[in-house]
């Protein structure tokens, strides 16, 4: 296993890390900003007002897109299991 081996398994494994939060942190993300600009807006500092819709909204999105998510992590550990044989030649 050389260098450009390794570097690729680990672009691959942050590449995948990425594609697979996504979808959450995108959401988590709209949701605070949107909570974040009413409580600016009505002046409300109620801390638990931020964190139960982004717990409700990153459920929901987990629940959508649950499925996609772990179909796509299986076919990447798919695709690393076999390369594994090929990696120590």
């Amino acid at each position: 296993m050389d260098s450009a081996m390794v570097v690729e398994l680990a672009r691959e494994a942050l590449w995948m890390t990425m594609l697979i939060s996504a979808p959450l942190l995108a959401v988590g993300l709209a949701i605070g900003l949107l909570v974040g600009i009413f409580q600016a807006a009505t002046s409300i500092n109620e801390q638990t007002l931020s964190f139960i819709p982004k717990v409700l909204a990153v459920g929901l999105t987990m629940a959508i897109a649950g499925g996609w998510m772990i179909n796509t992590l299986v076919d990447y550990t798919k695709n690393v299991f076999t390369r594994i044989p090929h990696l120590f030649t």
